[in-house]
C-alpha cells in the first residue's frame, strides 16, 4: 500500500523545523531521511548520515548511491538505487538492511510520501538498529556457522547479491563489483556453471530451498569442491531476501571418492577372482587342445571382453608359430607365421614378457611399417591387442592373444589377471598335448602336473620329492605346489585326490590351479580353504575325496599359519626333536564347516614337512602306526641330515618304507628356515 503523508515541505536548513521536529531528527536513535523527487537527500539526521559515514551537512543534495559509490561500496549503492526504484514503480513500501563495519545490522523502511500542497512525490527513509530478537538471533545463528566453517550469505529476492561477503572475496579472489548480482557464478567450474545457474534460478523463480554442490575456483587457481544451501525470507506473500550457508566438502568429497574407487577396486578383484575360478573349471575339464581353444575363448570374451581370443603355440622346432582360434566373427590373416613374424603374439613368445598394445599406431610403433601390420589392421576389425606368453617349466611354449575392436588401454591389475589365464592355459595346453601324445607313462604326467623346480625364496628352502607307486598306465592324485606371495611371504601346499586316472589327475589340477588363484587374494590359510569348499561343491563330485593341508611361512619372524582340510598332520623336525603340529582336524574339502585356523613358529634350522598317506600307511601299517614310526625314524636321523632338508626327505622315505611294499604314490614337500651365520667375514 502507499503511504501518504501530510507533512511540511522539506527544508535543507533544518533550523527552520519546528523545534521538537528538529529534535526528534538530530537526537533519535532511528536514522530518518526524506529525498526529494530527484532522488537527492532533503532532509536527514546525524544517526542516518553516519550509516553513510558523513555529517548530514555532506549528505544533503546529495543522491545515496553516489555517496555509496565514493566509498567504493558499489554493491550497496546499486542496492539503494534498486529499493529507492521500486518504492517509485510501486508505491509500497520496501525493507531492506544495513551491515555496517561494526557488524551491526540496521533494518532499512523506504516508504512513499506525497506533498499534499504541491503533489511532489518524496521517499521517506527510516533506519532502526536491530538490538535484539532477530538480530541478536542472526547474530547467534552466524556465530554458529562460522565455528562450524560455513559461510553466511544472503541475496535479494531475485537472486543477485548485494551485500560484500568478505569470506567469499578470501576464498575466491574476486573483488565485490566482480560478484555482485550474478557475477558469483563467474567463480564456478566451467562444467557445473551452468546446472547450478539453473538450480539458483529455478528455486528463485518458484521459492524453494536451494541445494547445490560445485566446484569453485580458488585464489590459487585450482578447483575445491563446495555445497551451497539457501533458504527464502518471507515478508508477507512476498520474498524479502535469501539467507544461505556455503560449505568447503572438499575432504569429504575426496574421502567419497576414494572409498568409492576402493569398493570398485574390491568388487573387480572379487570378480576377476570369481572369473579366474570359472576360468580354473572350464579350462581343467578341456582334455584336448581344441577343447582348451573353444573353452579360453568363451573365457576371452566373456570375462575379458575381447573380439577374438586365439591360442598361437611353437612348432616343435620352435622356429614357428602355429595359431589356433575358435570361430569368433574373423580369423587372422595366416594360420602359421615365423617366429620373426610382425605380431603381438610372436613378439611375446620371443621376448618372453606380456605386450600390451592400445591401438594401430602404438603397434606401428612397436612392430615397424610392416606390410604384415597394415594387412592385419586392413582386413579385421582389431584396434587393441594384448599377448601373454605361455610359459611350461620355464620355457615359452607359444602365446595366448587377444583383441578388441576398440583402443583400449590395459591397466596393472588388469594385466596380472590376464598373466593368470596364459598361466592356466599354458598348463591346459600341457595337459592336452599330453594327453593327445598318448604315449607318456603315469610318473611323466603326474610329474608334467606338479611344479619342475620349486622357487627361490630369499630366507627359505624348499625341497619336494616324489616316487610313484602306479604299477599302470595310470594318474595319481597327489600333488604339492610352493609359490611366493606379493607381500613376501611364501606358501605351500601338499594334497591327495582320492583315486586313479585322469578324473584325478583333472580334479588335482583343478583344486591347485583354483588355490594359486585364492592364494594371491585371500592373505589367510583358512580364508583360501573356504574358497576351495565353494569352488569344490560347484566343479567336484562329492565321491572325490580330496584333503590337503596349506600353509604360509614369513621367513622374518618365522611365523607358520595353516589350515588343515582332513590331511595328515606336518612334521616339525629340529634340533629339540622332533613332533607334529597336532590341530583338531578339519574335514576334506567340499564338506561343510568352519575351517580352521593354526599359528606356529618356525625357529632358524627347523624343517616342517607335509607328506602323503604313502609315506606312512599301507596295507601292513595303520596310518596311527605310521605317524608313531615317523616321529621316532625322525628322532634318530644325524645332524647332518637334520640341517639338509633334501637329505631329510630322502631319509624319511628309504626308513619309512623299508621292508613295505610301496602301493601308493609317496610325496612329500619340506621348508626350512636356515641358521644365518652370523660370524664377521675375515
Amino acid at each position: 500500500m502507499s503511504a501518504e503523508t501530510s507533512i511540511p515541505p522539506p527544508r535543507i536548513d533544518q533550523a527552520e523545523l519546528p523545534d521538537a521536529v528538529t529534535s526528534l531528527l538530530t537526537d533519535s536513535p532511528i536514522g530518518f531521511a526524506l529525498l526529494g523527487p530527484d532522488d537527492m537527500f532533503g532532509t536527514i539526521n546525524k544517526r542516518m548520515a553516519g550509516l553513510l559515514g558523513r555529517t548530514p551537512a555532506q549528505c544533503l543534495g546529495r543522491e545515496p548511491g553516489t555517496l555509496l559509490e565514493e566509498d567504493g561500496e558499489t554493491g550497496r549503492a546499486a542496492a539503494y538505487r534498486e529499493s529507492l526504484a521500486s518504492v517509485r514503480e510501486s508505491g509500497q513500501a520496501v525493507r531492506d538492511r544495513h551491515h555496517t563495519g561494526e557488524d551491526q545490522v540496521w533494518e532499512l523502511t523506504w516508504f512513499p510520501v506525497t506533498d499534499p500542497a504541491s503533489g511532489d512525490h518524496h521517499v521517506a527513509l527510516l533506519a532502526a538498529r536491530n538490538h535484539d530478537g532477530v538480530g541478536r538471533e542472526e547474530q547467534r545463528l552466524r556465530a554458529l556457522l562460522e565455528a562450524g566453517n560455513q559461510i553466511v550469505w544472503t541475496a535479494g529476492p531475485g537472486g543477485e547479491f548485494r551485500e560484500d561477503c568478505p569470506k567469499w572475496r578470501a576464498i575466491t579472489g574476486q573483488a565485490p563489483e566482480a560478484f555482485m548480482g550474478h557475477g558469483w557464478l563467474d567463480a564456478l567450474h566451467p562444467d557445473d556453471r551452468s546446472r547450478v545457474e539453473r538450480a539458483w534460478g529455478d528455486a528463485v523463480l518458484d521459492v524453494t530451498p536451494f541445494d547445490a554442490m560445485f566446484r569453485l575456483r580458488t585464489r590459487s587457481g585450482g578447483y575445491d569442491h563446495f555445497r551451497a544451501r539457501a533458504h527464502p525470507i518471507m515478508d508477507g506473500p512476498e520474498t524479502a531476501e535469501w539467507v544461505g550457508t556455503l560449505v568447503d566438502i572438499t575432504t569429504e568429497r575426496e574421502a567419497l571418492e576414494l572409498r568409492q574407487r576402493l569398493n570398485q577396486q574390491l568388487s573387480e578383484a572379487a570378480m576377476r577372482t570369481a572369473r579366474l575360478q570359472k576360468a580354473t573349471s572350464d579350462l581343467a575339464e578341456a582334455l584336448t587342445a581344441d577343447e582348451v581353444v573353444h573353452a579360453m575363448s568363451d573365457i576371452g570374451r566373456s570375462g575379458v571382453g575381447a573380439h577374438h581370443t586365439s591360442v598361437v603355440l611353437l612348432d616343435r622346432d620352435h622356429s614357428g608359430l602355429r595359431v589356433m582360434a575358435a570361430g569368433q566373427g574373423h580369423d587372422l590373416p595366416r594360420r602359421t607365421f615365423p617366429l620373426h613374424h610382425p605380431d603381438v603374439a610372436a613378439h611375446a613368445v620371443a621376448r618372453g614378457h606380456a605386450v600390451l598394445v592400445d591401438c594401430p599406431a602404438d603397434l606401428r610403433a612397436l612392430l615397424g611399417e610392416a606390410p604384415e601390420v597394415e594387412e592385419l589392421v586392413g582386413s579385421t576389425p582389431e584396434r587393441a591387442w594384448a599377448a601373454l606368453p605361455m610359459m611350461v617349466g620355464g620355457r615359452a611354449i607359444g602365446a595366448l592373444r587377444f583383441a578388441f575392436t576398440d583402443p583400449r588401454e590395459i591397466g596393472e591389475e588388469e594385466r596380472v589377471f590376464l598373466e593368470a589365464l596364459a598361466g592356466q592355459c599354458a598348463l591346459a595346453i600341457g595337459r592336452a598335448m599330453l594327453y593327445e601324445r598318448e604315449h607318456g607313462t603315469a610318473e611323466e604326467l603326474q610329474r608334467s602336473l606338479l611344479p619342475e623346480e620349486l622357487p627361490e625364496v630369499e630366507g627359505v628352502n624348499l625341497t619336494a620329492f616324489y616316487r610313484s607307486g602306479s604299477q599302470h598306465v595310470q594318474v595319481g592324485g597327489d600333488w604339492y605346489d610352493a609359490f611366493p606371495l606379493p607381500d613376501g611371504r611364501v606358501a605351500g601346499v601338499l594334497g591327495d585326490v582320492m583315486g586313479k586316472g585322469i578324473p584325478a589327475a583333472a580334479g588335482m589340477s583343478r583344486i591347485r590351479n583354483a588355490l594359486r588363484a585364492l592364494a594371491f587374494s585371500m592373505p589367510e590359510p583358512a580364508d583360501v580353504l573356504t574358497g576351495l569348499d565353494r569352488m569344490f561343491e560347484a566343479t567336484e563330485g562329492m565321491d572325490q575325496v580330496t584333503t590337503l593341508v596349506y600353509f604360509v611361512l614369513d621367513p622374518v619372524t618365522g611365523q607358520l599359519d595353516l589350515s588343515n582340510a582332513g590331511h595328515l598332520p606336518p612334521l616339525l623336525v629340529g634340533n629339540a626333536g622332533p613332533s607334529l603340529l597336532e590341530t583338531v582336524p578339519d574335514t576334506p574339502l567340499g564338506i561343510s564347516s568352519e575351517r580352521g585356523h593354526h599359528k606356529f613358529f618356525v625357529q632358524p634350522g627347523n624343517t616342517v614337512a607335509l607328506y602323503s598317506d604313502g609315506l606312512v600307511e599301507n596295507r601292513k601299517r595303520s596310518a596311527d602306526a605310521g605317524l608313531d614310526e615317523l616321529v621316532h625314524v625322525a628322532s634318530e636321523a644325524p645332524p647332518e641330515v637334520v640341517g639338509d632338508p633334501q637329505q631329510m626327505l630322502e631319509y624319511l622315505v628309504e626308513s619309512m618304507l623299508e621292508g613295505y611294499e610301496q602301493d601308493d604314490d609317496v610325496t612329500l614337500l619340506a621348508v626350512q628356515l636356515p641358521v644365518i651365520d652370523s660370524a664377521p667375514e675375515r
